[in-house]
């Protein structure tokens, strides 16, 4: 049995780490609270995240710690998922991956040749300087992004369309592929490129998907106004094998945690470079308007009440983070309407915190 070890075992990280072992590997987390990593090892810790639970349950070579020199040892490849976040500019905060790499280089020189694979969204350029600072200290480094969507993020692992390997050295990308071929339920096309490459692909994948939603609620929202149908309109024009009909339905436009933040740090960079790309400021433009017009819409119908099993960023999430549907909730009862939610029972109580008696709640078990 193989040894791997993750550093960051938040969400993601702790997900991954799971995936990992469901693998075949030997798994070591690492993260910062004692308190937290003793909830993994005493198999305690409940998450939101659907199928964890019952997966830490069922695990046999996973454990968790709090050092990272024992989390270096068990393992020559080690990956980093701690959380980055965006700041004002739009570029990624990567203040956690810095105290990752600070803290190896405390450890000193390695003994044997060690690789660390970044998965979390970094600014593009940045896992270059990273091997920079690690490389005399005996390190390789790579950049590998998660492609997971909250809520599903288990089977995103397991099942991913695609793979992206930034590395500049085809022996490192061949034992990332590795690691992919033994924890994949499916066969997803694997890309292998410089690091820098992978760094773009990962903000200018979720770019576009923004920019296929904006076009479907644009499109939507037209149909509407001329009296077509909206959705006979976008399955139609979906169905071409061009098109797919992934993220091509009319309804909330996008947020959440990953969305906007790729489009900022993308934004951020082509202005930086001085390209004047406009399509992804426009995709924002029209993820705004195409909010206000459901707005509209709605007011005109003269509805005094808004009911809504939902108002998280994705439904079977309890993540609010940049929510169109809780801010569309928020902008009707602003506006006079009786606003009622039914939701899980955590996300209700985050609500009642923030909105206090604003909408009228309804509290489900946690799902």
């Amino acid at each position: 049995m193989k040894n791997i070890s993750v550093i960051g075992t938040g969400r993601l990280g702790l997900c991954f780490c799971l995936t990992l072992e469901s693998g075949g590997y030997s798994v070591m987390g690492c993260d910062i609270s004692e308190e937290y990593v003793s909830s993994i090892n005493n198999k305690t810790l409940l998450s939101a995240e659907p199928g964890v639970n019952e997966k830490l349950a069922g695990s046999k070579n996973f454990t968790a710690t709090v050092q990272l020199d024992k989390t270096v040892s068990h393992a020559d490849i080690l990956f980093v998922t701690v959380a980055s976040f965006s700041e004002q500019d739009g570029r990624y905060d990567v203040s956690q991956v810095d105290s990752v790499v600070e803290g190896l280089i405390k450890l000193g020189p390695q003994k044997t040749r060690k690789h660390l694979v970044v998965c979390t969204n970094v600014n593009p350029g940045y896992s270059d300087t990273v091997y920079d600072r690690l490389n005399k200290l005996n390190w390789d480094v790579s950049f590998n992004p998660e492609t997971i969507a909250q809520g599903t993020i288990l089977k995103n692992q397991s099942e991913p369309d695609c793979v992206y390997i930034g590395s500049d050295n085809i022996v490192l990308a061949e034992k990332i592929t590795e690691v992919y071929m033994n924890i994949c339920t499916n066969s997803p096309s694997i890309h292998v490129m410089d690091r820098l490459s992978a760094e773009l692909t990962k903000v200018s994948l979720n770019c576009f998907l923004t920019c296929k939603i904006s076009f479907a609620n644009m499109v939507g929202d037209l149909a509407v106004k001329i009296g077509a149908n909206p959705e006979l309109v976008l399955d139609a024009v979906g169905s071409d094998s061009r098109i797919n009909n992934k993220f091509f339905k009319y309804g909330f436009g996008w947020g959440g945690p990953c969305f906007p933040r790729d489009v900022r740090a993308f934004n951020r960079l082509a202005k930086n470079s001085d390209s004047s790309y406009d399509m992804c400021f426009a995709s924002n433009e029209i993820n705004n308007k195409h909010f206000a017009f459901q707005v509209e819409q709605f007011l005109k119908s003269k509805q005094t009440e808004y009911y809504t099993d939902s108002v998280t960023y994705k439904k079977g999430t309890i993540i609010l983070e940049e929510s169109q549907q809780l801010r569309f909730a928020h902008a009707l009862a602003l506006a006079g309407i009786r606003v009622t939610i039914e939701e899980d029972k955590r996300v209700i109580d985050v609500l009642r915190e923030e909105y206090g008696a604003l909408f009228t709640y309804i509290g489900r078990d946690n799902e």
